[in-house]
């Protein structure tokens, strides 16, 4: 008998069509994979499966007994938890607090702080990190010990099927392997898991069963995870053909005579030091090590975000202001942030007003707005860049991880940068608007824009830019033309520390 079981699962909003007869069921014990491009209906599903939406139409059963899920905490008690790609944790809170939150361990009206500190640590060490404090501030820990801490919350609720949202999109290695012993652990006491990753080859290693979404419906399940060909699971998710394509690098676009950034002996204390480089008018460059070498904390010091305590930052020869952003927007330094949901976006404001953020200044006049003049430029912008639904107007919540990207690159168009910093651009997209980002971000730079570029998957630096630079612990140790690097080469950089 199936854990979980859905039939006909349908949901509609206003204009959108999200689920359109899901079907798909969950074995006790199991790492049940769930693919499909952004848009798909993925993230909908499993909200559904949370209690955040209820269905309009279809069944849910759950141990083989109908049931209705109107709540969160309906679906929490009966056993479903759910680890949503942008953790729901309060940072203000401590690690027990946000562990037990809404089930807070009390008696006569106190609550209990030692025995839900003391539950809380068996948790995080039944997960392998007892060095995190159940009295540790959430907001000060790490992407990879907040979610632990959200593990653990689903731990605490004795949950029977645990869907994990892109849990690997802020790992490095070491943590992924943690991850991974963790789940293995989880099925092998009969937990359920409902995994949704972008990355394949994790589903080879730890997934059993795959089922694909395309707009909306079920297009394939009970496929292997390990033995069903990459190609097949791309074309179920495309409904065609995709290679995952970087496009060739032309040398003519880059002008080597103009230095566009100037990056001059760049430290900030506790992450990174004397970093130096320059990027070209239409060349970009890649920067390459795990998380926590420096990588995003480099892109937020060029960006003003971040104070350096050495170095200085120029554009066109012109040294900005160092810790200002505004200073840097004002030089020609656009940033597409790696967590462009809580950085980069205004959610719950329509796309034209998150394209026009960086340049309000130009569609004001004695106090009023032209918002034609703003809804063309965002429009312009929208559609050079292919952006769907290319409606200005629509409320950028409701658009695909890929299209949420397209809007912020489409600001920094508007405003017309002269250095794009990108980091991880592609971060929780699929693989069909990969494509469509790849062959974005060589146009840009084929204008002569100056691209900065950090990702975590190594083929994605080389494949996109001109020149790597590899960083470990804040330094950087190598700096080569993409073309004489091979992924082998970077590896041995990033793990071992030496020089390339």
């Amino acid at each position: 008998m199936s854990l979980l079981s859905v039939r006909g699962i349908v949901k509609t909003f206003p204009g959108v069509r999200a689920l359109d007869g899901v079907d798909f069921d969950v074995e006790p014990g199991e790492v049940h994979c769930l693919l499909g491009q952004n848009g798909a209906g993925k993230s909908t599903l499993i909200k559904v499966l949370a209690g955040a939406h209820r269905p309009d139409e279809g069944e849910i059963t759950w141990q083989g007994e109908p049931v209705a899920l109107p709540s969160p905490v309906a679906a929490l008690k009966i056993g479903i938890a759910t680890m949503y790609q942008e953790l729901d944790l309060v940072p203000g809170l401590s690690v027990a607090d946000n562990i037990f939150l809404g089930r807070e361990r009390a008696s006569l009206g106190f609550t209990r702080i030692g025995e839900s500190r003391g539950l809380a640590a068996k948790l995080l060490a039944r997960l392998g990190h007892p060095e995190i404090t159940p009295s540790t501030e959430v907001g000060t820990l790490s992407a990879a010990g907040q979610q632990l801490v959200s593990m653990a919350r689903a731990l605490a609720h004795d949950a029977k099927l645990l869907v994990m949202d892109e849990p690997t999109a802020a790992l490095a290695g070491e943590e992924v392997d943690n991850l991974f012993r963790i789940v293995g652990e989880l099925t092998a006491e009969g937990v359920a898991i409902v995994y949704i990753s972008h990355r394949l080859e994790e589903l080879r290693r730890i997934g059993h069963r795959v089922t694909v979404l395309k707009d909306g419906r079920t297009v394939a399940t009970d496929l292997d995870a390990k033995r069903t060909p990459t190609s097949e699971l791309v074309r179920l998710m495309a409904g065609r053909k995709v290679e995952t394509v970087f496009g060739p690098r032309h040398e003519e676009h880059i002008d080597h005579r103009t230095e566009v950034l100037e990056v001059d002996g760049l430290g900030v204390a506790g992450e990174f030091e004397d970093i130096s480089f320059t990027v070209h008018a239409g060349e970009v460059v890649g920067l390459a090590g795990l998380v926590g070498s420096g990588r995003s904390e480099l892109l937020e010091t060029i960006f003003g975000a971040r104070r350096p305590s050495a170095g200085s930052v120029a554009v066109d020869g012109k040294t900005i202001r160092a810790g200002s952003v505004s200073a840097a927007v004002k030089a020609g330094i656009g940033l597409a942030p790696e967590e462009r949901k809580s950085q980069g976006l205004l959610l719950d404001l329509p796309v034209v007003h998150n394209v026009t953020l960086a340049s309000l200044g130009r569609y004001a006049k004695f106090g009023f707005t032209d918002r034609s003049r703003e809804l063309d430029d965002a429009g312009e912008s929208l559609r050079r860049l292919d952006l769907r639904p290319a409606d200005p107007k629509r409320i950028i919540r409701t658009l695909s991880g890929g299209n949420q990207q397209k809007a912020v690159l489409a600001r920094w168009l508007v405003r017309g940068c002269r250095v794009l910093l990108l980091d991880e651009p592609t971060r929780g997209v699929d693989v069909g608007a990969r494509a469509e980002l790849y062959r974005l971000i060589s146009e840009l730079a084929a204008t002569g824009v100056a691209i900065v570029l950090v990702s975590s998957e190594i083929p994605e630096v080389l494949g996109l830019s001109d020149r790597v630079l590899v960083l470990r612990e804040g330094r950087v140790l190598a700096t080569r033309p993409s073309a004489d690097l091979t992924e082998a080469e970077v590896l041995d950089v990033i793990l071992e520390g030496s020089a390339a």
